[in-house]
């Protein structure tokens, strides 16, 4: 039996600002952005590379800004940071675990517009 992790709600206070948010400045593709009415719609967005997708929508009933811990995870976590940085993303420093000069895992934590939680995570080669 497979388990796959595919979809994770994300809650937002504004759906067009966060699909600018994910779509324009952090590079997501977008899916999906259904609205068969005026009360309900949904945004599917997906990573580069990553076979999660996110969604966003007026559907997502936590409160906004309440997922955290997400890990994007990446190659080369400074060209990934410098990257996010020069699109407008407040990203902080990168922070590598372990004893120097021994394979570590770094670290680098964002936020969306709604102070929903992100981290690039770089592993050991």
């Amino acid at each position: 039996m497979d388990y796959r992790l595919e979809l994770i709600p994300i809650p937002v206070t504004d759906v067009d600002r966060a699909k600018d948010f994910y779509a324009g400045r952090l590079g997501f593709t977008v899916d999906h952005d259904f609205s068969p009415n005026e009360s309900f719609r949904v945004v599917q967005l997906t990573p580069p590379g990553s076979a999660c997708s996110i969604a966003i929508g007026t559907v997502v009933d936590t409160p906004p800004g309440s997922v955290q811990g997400l890990h994007l995870v990446v190659d080369d976590i400074h060209a990934a940071r410098a990257e996010l940085v020069a699109g407008g993303v407040d990203v902080a420093e990168v922070e590598a675990m372990g004893a120097p000069g021994k394979p570590t895992v770094s670290y680098a934590a964002f936020a969306d517009p709604d102070g929903n939680g992100w981290t690039l995570q770089q592993l050991p080669r």
